[in-house]
C-alpha cells in the first residue's frame, strides 16, 4: 500500500424535514422528493470533513463521492468538491427509484465494488430515514470490517494498513482499530466539514454530469467539459455496476408502506406555572400520573 488513500465517501442529497407539508409522500408511500427542498444529508457532511482531515494528512489522498439519486443529486457532488473532494460518481437509473435501505446499499456496494477503495465512509444515517442501516448492510454486502458512532479518527498507519477511530457510545468513548479496506459511519458530534473553499467553487462551479450538461443545450458546457475533463461528474447507471435488476428498486425492497397518517399537533389547553415549590411539585405529581415520567 502506498503513502496515500482512496477513500469513498457515501453521500446523499435528502429533503428538508424541517420544511414537510402535506404533499410530502405519494400515494404508494415513497417520498415526494420534488415537492420538499433538497439538501446534503447532515452527517454526511460530517463523513466528508473525516476524509478531508486524511486528505491533509496525506495530501496524495483522493477522495471521491459517490451519491445516488435523480439528476439534480449532482448538487451534493459539487457541493463536496467545493470542500474539497476531488470528484464524484452520480448513480442515477429509473430502475433505482423507490429503493429502502436494502436496495439501495445493495446498488452502492456494486458501484464501491467496481471503485476498489482503501476506505469508505459514510455518516450514520439520513435524515430521511432515520434507519442507520445503509453503512452498515454495505460493509456486510462488501464483506468488510465496519467502525460505527465514530467521531474521528485519530491514526493511520498506511504501511500497516490500519487505522485508529474513536467511537462516541452511549456511556462513554471507545477507540478501536480496523484493518484496510473498511467502512465507517460517523456521527453527527464529529467535528462540523469545513466551508467552502473560494478557490475550489471557481474550479468547479461548472462541474456537471452528462445530462446536465444536455439538459442546458449550451455549446459552452459542452466545449468546456470537452476541455476540461475534471468538470465531468461521472453518471453511472445499473448496467455500469454490473447490478442485479430484481434486487434493484422498489422489485428489490422488501420494505412496504402499509398507511400513511398526517398528525397535526394542536395546543387545546395550557397551564402557566410559577417557579415556587407547590407549582414545580403539582407538576411532577401530574406527569407522573400521566405516565410522562417515572
Amino acid at each position: 500500500m502506498n503513502k496515500a488513500l482512496k477513500i469513498v465517501v457515501l453521500a446523499k442529497q435528502v429533503p428538508d424535514t424541517r420544511n414537510v407539508g402535506k404533499d410530502a409522500m405519494k400515494a404508494d408511500g415513497t417520498v415526494n422528493r420534488a415537492a420538499l427542498p433538497a439538501i446534503f444529508n447532515p452527517e454526511d457532511l460530517n463523513a466528508l470533513e473525516q476524509a478531508l482531515r486524511i486528505k491533509d494528512r496525506l495530501p496524495e489522498t483522493t477522495v471521491t463521492i459517490l451519491t445516488m439519486g435523480p439528476f439534480r443529486a449532482a448538487e451534493v457532488i459539487r457541493e463536496a468538491m467545493f470542500r474539497g473532494a476531488d470528484g464524484g460518481v452520480l448513480l442515477t437509473d429509473r430502475k433505482f427509484a423507490g429503493a429502502d435501505t436494502l436496495a439501495t446499499s445493495y446498488t452502492l456496494a456494486c458501484a464501491v465494488k467496481k471503485l476498489n477503495p482503501d476506505l469508505i465512509i459514510a455518516g450514520r444515517q439520513a435524515i430521511d430515514g432515520d434507519t442507520a442501516q445503509v453503512g452498515p448492510q454495505v460493509a456486510e454486502k462488501l464483506g468488510l470490517p465496519q467502525v460505527t458512532y465514530a467521531e474521528s479518527i485519530d491514526g493511520i498507519d498506511v504501511q500497516a494498513g490500519e487505522i485508529t477511530i474513536r467511537r462516541r457510545l452511549e456511556h462513554g468513548v471507545e477507540t478501536v482499530a480496523m484493518r484496510l479496506p473498511g467502512v465507517i459511519t460517523v456521527n453527527a458530534s464529529a467535528p462540523a466539514c469545513r466551508p467552502r473553499n473560494a478557490k475550489m467553487v471557481m474550479k468547479y462551479k461548472h462541474a456537471r454530469t452528462v445530462s446536465e450538461v444536455q439538459e442546458q443545450q449550451e455549446d459552452y458546457y459542452m466545449a468546456l467539459h470537452k476541455e476540461r475533463c475534471y468538470l465531468c461528474i461521472p453518471e453511472w447507471g445499473s448496467g455500469d455496476v454490473d447490478a442485479d435488476e430484481a434486487s434493484l428498486g422498489l422489485s428489490g425492497s422488501p420494505t412496504k408502506v402499509k398507511k400513511i397518517e398526517n398528525i397535526v399537533f394542536q395546543a387545546k389547553e395550557a397551564k402557566h406555572l410559577t417557579g415556587s415549590d407547590g407549582d414545580v411539585e403539582g407538576l411532577i405529581k401530574e406527569l407522573i400520573a400521566s405516565h410522562t415520567i417515572g
